[in-house]
């Protein structure tokens, strides 16, 4: 089956997921370790614990795809329907295996825990599967075979799933199925929509040879670009020319790239306020906050940030941050003006050398007839200069505070690259594959 495209298909069962009481994170796992290797999922299914629903999701997966891999639903209790089924679709019966209750006596015993009825039928699996060995739990995987068809069950546990595809079940498809591996390269960037990245590359993307694939990524107030490519037998020269159509792309789109690796914005902004060795304050109304957590939430933030403030009433913006009570009068506390006088207050009352500041109506209430809900205004501070950016964003307040975050700590970014002097005479282009370009 060598060089045809395998097609896989994740079944996720129980009605914890459904009903939303778990959070399904194997499905992501699974696909992208799946992709590294040349295996494309084609589908993600969940289906709750409701046998004829699970037979029925069964023969459809059957006839969509190769590969189908199913997780959940193999623990001792009634509700764990996945072994029961998997027999009845494969039409057999089952059969001791005393390896498996060799393990399973061995793991309760170090436990100190007694082995019951309902553990011990976990060592009788269908007569059509062959056992998947789980090291570090009790519910073996399961791996049946079906014409070129393959169906492989694994726990739900998400660290006994990852242990059992990597050291069993993704080596068992490479051998079986020989897909052709890929190899991939991204461009992260900020304060650019999709269809503005896609309009910089219109001349770029038809000219991708064909065993390249492209990959517009998109998250709040940012895209990442995913460049892929089928390794084949010449490894060697289709790295190259992942390289090569890399660079074209990003010399396309260079004022918008932050890193070159996969990596959050603030943890980029992060890297260069280390190399510079320069100290953040921010002082947040509208964003409530969110700034300051999402670089405290780096370790090691303390090297550069020397703190921030919620001066959400207009009292405290006058008290603290020395803002003229006037000034908030005549223009309003949601203005450039505003902002400009918050991110002065804050870089010159915590002795900073950058600083950020938000002002802004993040909803659903507090708008007016001229300053509508996802009105915002970010200024920053760089040295002696100030900044401003006005955002006209959306009616739901969540958003607003994670998007108004996300573009105030890119301004800062892109403002600190574009000084040089700022304590160093080197020009730091942006952070790529863990180190600093410096360019004279």
């Amino acid at each position: 089956m060598k060089n045809k495209e395998i097609r896989a298909e994740v079944i996720t069962i129980g009605d914890e997921l459904l009903i939303g009481q778990l959070l399904d994170t194997n499905t992501f796992w699974m696909s992208a370790e799946l992709s590294k290797v040349g295996i494309e999922v084609i589908r993600k299914s969940t289906v709750g614990d409701n046998e004829a629903d699970i037979l029925q999701l069964f023969a459809e997966a059957e006839d969509r795809a190769d590969i189908i891999l199913i997780t959940g639903g193999l623990g001792p209790t009634s509700d764990d329907l996945t072994k029961p089924c998997l027999q009845k679709y494969f039409n057999c019966g089952e059969v001791f295996h005393p390896e498996v209750m060799e393990h399973l006596e061995d793991l309760f015993a170090s436990r100190s825990r007694e082995l019951n009825e309902s553990n011990r039928r976990q060592a009788y699996l269908p007569t059509a599967c062959e056992a998947i060995f789980n090291k570090v739990g009790t519910a073996p995987g399961m791996w049946f075979e079906k014409a070129d068809k393959v169906f492989i069950s694994l726990p739900g546990v998400p660290y006994e799933m990852k242990q059992m595809m990597e050291d069993s079940v993704i080596p068992s498809l490479i051998q079986k199925y020989q897909p052709v591996p890929r190899s991939y390269r991204f461009l992260l960037t900020a304060g650019a929509h999709e269809s503005m990245l896609s309009d910089k590359l219109a001349e770029i993307e038809p000219q991708l040879p064909p065993y390249f694939h492209l990959a517009y990524l998109p998250h709040l107030g940012r895209v990442d670009l995913r460049i892929g490519v089928e390794l084949g037998e010449n490894k060697e020269n289709r790295l190259k020319e992942l390289d090569h159509w890399t660079n074209k792309i990003y010399d396309s789109i260079e004022q918008h790239v932050f890193a070159r690796e996969k990596i959050s914005l603030e943890a980029c902004l992060a890297k260069l306020l280390e190399a510079r060795k320069l100290k953040l304050s921010v002082a947040e109304s509208c964003s409530g906050g969110y700034i300051a957590h999402r670089f405290t939430s780096i370790a090691g933030s303390s090297v550069y940030f020397k703190g921030g403030l919620t001066p959400y009433s207009n009292d405290l913006k006058v008290k603290i941050l020395g803002v003229d009570a006037k000034l908030i009068e005549k223009k309003g506390a949601v203005s450039e003006e505003v902002a400009i006088a918050m991110v002065k207050g804050v870089q010159s009352l915590m002795e900073s050398d950058v600083a950020i500041a938000t002002t802004g109506i993040a909803g659903p209430s507090g708008a007016t007839d001229t300053k509508p809900v996802g009105l915002v205004y970010i200024a920053v501070a760089v040295g002696e200069k100030v900044y401003t950016k006005e955002l006209k964003l959306t009616k739901k307040r969540s958003l607003n505070i994670e998007l108004s975050a996300t573009a105030a700590i890119n301004l800062l970014r892109i403002k600190i690259l574009d000084h040089k002097d700022l304590k160093t005479n080197k020009k730091i282009e942006h952070y790529s594959e863990n180190k600093f370009e410096a360019l004279d």
